[in-house]
């Protein structure tokens, strides 16, 4: 059976590390960067509130994983109810990664969000 090294699984995810510059709650789950930053967007984290995603590291229970950071400032921008997140890179105009959120949030337009740290992994190949 093939297996596939953690360096491979490592450079797909470092993308996520050294690109990603914003992330976004949204009304639904995005396809595109623009659905991700406009159509189904209720308010996102950059700059200070975006403190980034770590390096790659050993997943639970295999595979490798990166840890995004807790938010505790990000900018709602319109009223609704928050289901999932977008992770863009927003120099390249690209959708780097999305998912559902813990829990739905409602957000109203002018206050802020937050979401606690979480993993993206991908697992081994089996």
């Amino acid at each position: 059976m093939p297996s596939i090294a953690d360096r491979v699984y490592d450079n797909g995810l470092t993308v996520l590390d050294t690109e990603a510059n914003a992330i976004y709650i949204c009304s639904s789950e995005p396809a595109t960067y623009t659905a991700a930053t406009t159509t189904a967007a209720l308010g996102n984290a950059t700059g200070g509130a975006f403190t980034g995603i770590g390096v790659p590291s050993a997943g639970s229970p295999n595979g490798r994983q990166v840890t995004v950071s807790a938010i505790t400032a990000g900018t709602v921008t319109a009223t609704g109810t928050a289901s999932h997140f977008a992770i863009v890179d927003t120099v390249n105009s690209r959708l780097l990664a999305t998912g559902s959120l813990s829990a739905t949030q409602s957000v109203t337009s002018g206050n802020t969000f937050s979401l606690t740290s979480f993993t993206i992994r991908i697992p081994a190949a089996v």
